[in-house]
């Protein structure tokens, strides 16, 4: 008997699961929907074109600061090799002169490569920075569209 009545009282909740179906859409809910589907669509098409972009910019600042920093490092191995020769040219009383100067021109083209090279590097960065803002404000524009869908959605449904 026990089980009869447990196995009455499962069909019972069983049976009310299913028949609480959602009720019918009414045109002004399907409109909605489809109006709100159109704005997601268009939103995350915006959004692939400003990643596209953005991407686009990264790569076309990673290259000129590539160039920029390789320029800079043949200038400075031009101005090197230049100081070398000269100390190697030198007479033996003057060999000590120029050595000097060797170094120091040495030093200065190092500085003035490393220089060139964190502000190349920098660029590049304040490029990457601002792309991915415009990433971030895209996504945000996207999910602001698909909420005010939403919205629009359950507006509807509650007329």
């Amino acid at each position: 008997m026990k089980k009869l009545i447990a196995v009455l009282i499962a069909g019972l909740f069983a049976t009310s699961a299913f028949a609480q179906a959602t009720a019918p859409s009414t045109p002004a809910v399907l409109k909605a929907e489809i109006k709100a589907d159109k704005a997601d669509v268009k939103a995350e098409k915006a959004e692939a074109k400003v990643n596209a972009e953005a991407n686009a910019d990264v790569q076309k600042a990673e290259v000129k600061a590539a160039k920029e920093k390789s320029k800079a490092n043949a200038k400075a191995a031009k101005a090197k090799s230049k100081a070398h020769a000269n100390t190697a040219k030198a007479d033996a009383e003057d060999k000590l002169k120029t050595e000097a100067k060797e170094d120091k021109v040495t030093a200065k083209a190092d500085a003035k490569a490393d220089k060139a090279v964190v502000n190349a590097d920098a660029k590049a960065d304040k490029v990457k920075i601002d792309a991915n803002a415009d990433k971030v404000n895209a996504r945000t524009e996207v999910t602001a569209v698909k909420a005010e869908g939403k919205a629009e959605v359950k507006a509807a449904a509650a007329k």
